[in-house]
Parts: C-alpha cells; sequence; structure tokens
C-alpha cells in the first residue's frame, strides 16, 4: 500500500515538475565573464540566477534585459546577454561587418556586459527572438548577491536616437 502511494506520487509529480520548469522556470548557473560586472563579478564563484520562461511567452522582449536564449553559433549551447536593441532600433556595432545595423522585425540586438569579452550580436548580427528561452530576473545564488536585475544599457551602448 505504502510503496502503491509513493509510486503515485512520483507518477502525478515528475509531470507537474517538468511542466512547472518548462513553461514557468527554473535556476540556472551563469559561467564566463562575458556578463561581467552585472553577473560573476568575482572570478572566483559563479552566479545562479532565475531565468522567466513565462516572461517570453509572448516574446515581449525590452531593451536592457538580460535574457537566456539559445547561440546562433551553436544550437546546442544557451547563453546568456542583455538585449540592447529591438526591432526598428539603429545600432552602432563594435566590430560587426557593417558599423551600423537597424534591426529588423522579430529580431533583437544582444551583447555581454564585458564588452570585447563576449560572443554576441558583434559577432553575429541581430538574433531572431524565436531564440530567446527566458528572461534573468533575479540572481538567487550565492546568498550575498540576492537581488533583482537591473535592466540598464552600459553607456556608449544605447540605440542612436534614444537618450
Amino acid at each position: 500500500m505504502k510503496l502503491r502511494l509513493i509510486l503515485r506520487s512520483v507518477l502525478f509529480g515528475i509531470p507537474v515538475g517538468i511542466t512547472l520548469f518548462d513553461s514557468v522556470g527554473y535556476v540556472a548557473r551563469v559561467e564566463g565573464i562575458s556578463m561581467q560586472p552585472s553577473l560573476n563579478p568575482n572570478c572566483d564563484e559563479v552566479d545562479y540566477v532565475f531565468l522567466n520562461r513565462w516572461a517570453v511567452r509572448t516574446y515581449n522582449i525590452g531593451r536592457g534585459e538580460i535574457i537566456s536564449l539559445i547561440s546562433p553559433k551553436d544550437p546546442d549551447q544557451k547563453i546568456i546577454k542583455r538585449v540592447v536593441g529591438i526591432e526598428g532600433d539603429v545600432i552602432k556595432t563594435l566590430g560587426y561587418k557593417k558599423p551600423y545595423v537597424t534591426i529588423p522585425e522579430g529580431h533583437c540586438w544582444v551583447e555581454g556586459d564585458h564588452t570585447g569579452h563576449s560572443l554576441d550580436s558583434n559577432s553575429f548580427g541581430p538574433i531572431s527572438v524565436g531564440l530567446v528561452t527566458a528572461k534573468a530576473s533575479h540572481i538567487v545564488w550565492p546568498p550575498h548577491r540576492w537581488q533583482n536585475l537591473k535592466h540598464d544599457i552600459p553607456e556608449g551602448r544605447k540605440p542612436l536616437g534614444l537618450k
């Protein structure tokens, strides 16, 4: 009887858990220096962030938000970057094949906060919002770093015409 109850709980709990992770969100480890100083400011420890999948279900992505996306260079890899420009914005690039890019419909421009140490839109161009998997909303670990993530675009990286 006890085994039947445990088995029933597991068979019910696994699909519910998968559904929550798949549609609501999950905690992920952020590795690397590309988002310093916002994430992983100290190379001795890594940040864990809450990735909100529910927030991107309508593909409503705003400037300054930190997002998780499927890498356009390697579909098996997820990367985390800041949205610098959205469709219609004109971006002054940093080493991209064109000095200025107008972001096409259904795309955005993403960059790491650690300029020059990031594989981002300056390498692969505007990314389709369909590659976005979640928005990073909070640092949840380590405890001394608990905080909401700010939606600020680094100085000098705002789209042309925005103050």
